[in-house]
């Protein structure tokens, strides 16, 4: 069981941006990179790809950010980010560090081939993706994070299979340890504690590591503000997005699931599934989301009573 610290904050980001209320990205994002702070003094550099993050926190001429801080383009984070890496090396300062951070569209897709090619060098960065399940800055498009049936702007809940297509997509944490990168980890704003452990653990670390954590968006999916949290931990308990940690390509810790829940009470809380429970024929592809989850309790090892530590 993880305990929340009782030291202060750093808070590198400071209020007055511009996020939308309730959103996962923020709470993610301070909670991640006050971490890596605290992690390494203080000396670090972060590198932001476009997206949600970099789009409210720093409008022209303004800043939210209370440290040094990049902006690269949209598909270039992990790139910039290993030049900034080498420039440190290369001047003496092995003791400041590199984060990289973006959202999945920025990673997963605009962003893959700069990542893939950080991870296969093994460059001393960790990437952070932030992956609300959509490219949300632009308008809420599809993105390869987007889950199976979910409505957004270019998969809209029309026809007779409405909403993303089933078998399509990406899973990010597994592409990672397909490199035996020395660390890959998945995050949830609903267990706080173990994000930040996460976080300081893979500060502790050199060469390439990824954190993939999961940040629900009111706006995209359509609920309510103050559900964020909740969402989140239904995600994690209904086996939707399981907890755990890789190293070197193999799954060495996962976070158990004490109490399974259904599918249906994670995707009701949303618009953008609302196209599931409508009619018998639409409930049936609730089924196959079930089986999705049910797979990832099974790969993992998830339930409490397989012996998966908590």
């Amino acid at each position: 069981m993880h305990t929340l610290r009782q030291d202060p904050v750093i808070n590198p980001l400071d209020p007055g941006h511009r996020d939308c209320e309730g959103c996962g990205l923020t709470l993610g994002a301070r909670h991640a990179i006050d971490a890596a702070l605290r992690a390494t003094g203080n000396q670090l550099i972060a590198v932001n790809a476009t997206g949600c993050l970099e789009t409210f926190s720093t409008p022209y001429p303004e800043t939210s950010w209370r440290m040094p801080w990049i902006h690269s383009l949209f598909g270039n984070a992990a790139a910039v980010a290993t030049g900034v890496a080498a420039a440190q090396r290369v001047k003496g300062k092995i003791d400041v560090r590199v984060v990289a951070q973006g959202g999945d569209g920025g990673t997963a897709d605009i962003g893959f081939g700069c990542l893939s090619g950080m991870f296969e060098r093994n460059d001393d960065v960790l990437y952070i993706c932030y992956d609300n399940e959509a490219c949300m800055n632009t308008g809420v498009q599809r993105s390869s994070a987007t889950p199976p049936a979910a409505r957004t702007a270019t998969t809209p809940a029309l026809g007779k299979e409405p909403g993303n297509a089933f078998g399509t997509g990406k899973n990010m944490p597994l592409l990672a340890m397909a490199h035996r990168i020395p660390y890959v980890a998945t995050a949830s704003v609903a267990d706080l504690p173990d994000l930040e452990q996460k976080v300081t653990h893979a500060m502790g670390l050199h060469g390439a590591r990824y954190i993939h954590i999961h940040v629900p968006c009111p706006l995209g999916w359509g609920s309510a503000p103050a559900d964020t949290i909740r969402i989140a931990r239904l995600a994690v308990e209904s086996g939707l997005f399981p907890l755990f940690e890789a190293h070197d390509g193999k799954v060495t810790g996962r976070t158990a699931i004490r109490c399974k829940v259904p599918v249906d009470e994670y995707l009701a809380l949303q618009t953008r599934f609302a196209h599931l429970f409508v009619n018998t024929a639409s409930r049936e592809r609730i089924a196959l989301i079930q089986e999705i989850a049910d797979r990832n309790v099974a790969e993992f090892g998830l339930l409490a009573e397989d012996g998966a530590p908590g």
